[in-house]
């Protein structure tokens, strides 16, 4: 995953840039908020470490905006603290928009777990907005275009689809203009 590390120490960001590149990730790091900000907004990670305390920007008000500024894609918030480990403080973070937080000193396995739930996040979060985006269908003939520009029957199409169960309905209209049709056949 591409991650966005924010932390003032340099020897603390110097450890958790070292536990996520030895986890495969493509890491940048920054010593403030503002910079991290600035280089979420010019490539958007897909997480966001941050630390609590820094000094400007500090983590609180980085998720913040990064929540407020409207994204296509979700970047998963995690807000690392030495001190700030009251419910108060907690119920603060994640009214913010924080989603996951890390006690210091930090700890690799802690750091794996986090990131595990993250990208199981993240990717439930992909499949949900394919599923919410409308369906590529023709205005006529109502097949459905699929990933690979191939036109579908829109039954044969759903029942396709991986884990779904669609019914498939008639609405009143089409209902009663197949029974008069059906009357005149008669």
């Amino acid at each position: 995953m591409k991650i966005i590390v924010a932390e003032d120490d340099p020897i603390t960001r110097e450890i958790i840039v070292k536990i996520l590149k030895n986890l495969n990730h493509e890491v940048q790091a920054y010593p403030t908020g503002d910079e991290a900000w600035a280089a979420n907004e010019a490539a958007p990670a897909e997480v966001l470490f941050s630390d609590w305390v820094m000094p400007g920007l500090d983590g609180l008000e980085l998720c913040k905006r990064i929540r407020h500024k409207q994204s296509k894609n979700y970047t998963y918030f995690i807000l690392a603290t030495g001190g700030r480990t009251s419910e108060e403080d907690h119920d603060a973070a994640v009214r913010a928009g924080v989603d996951d937080f890390l006690l210091k000193p930090i700890n690799p396995d802690e750091v794996w777990r986090r990131l595990f739930v993250a990208r199981r996040f993240l990717d439930f979060t992909r499949h949900l907005r394919r599923v919410r985006a409308l369906l590529p269908a023709c205005s006529v003939c109502k097949k459905i275009r699929d990933d690979n520009t191939y036109w579908h029957d829109f039954e044969a199409y759903i029942q396709d689809q991986p884990d779904t169960d669609a019914d498939t309905f008639i609405c009143p209209d089409c209902q009663r203009a197949q029974e008069e049709a059906a009357a005149k056949h008669r």
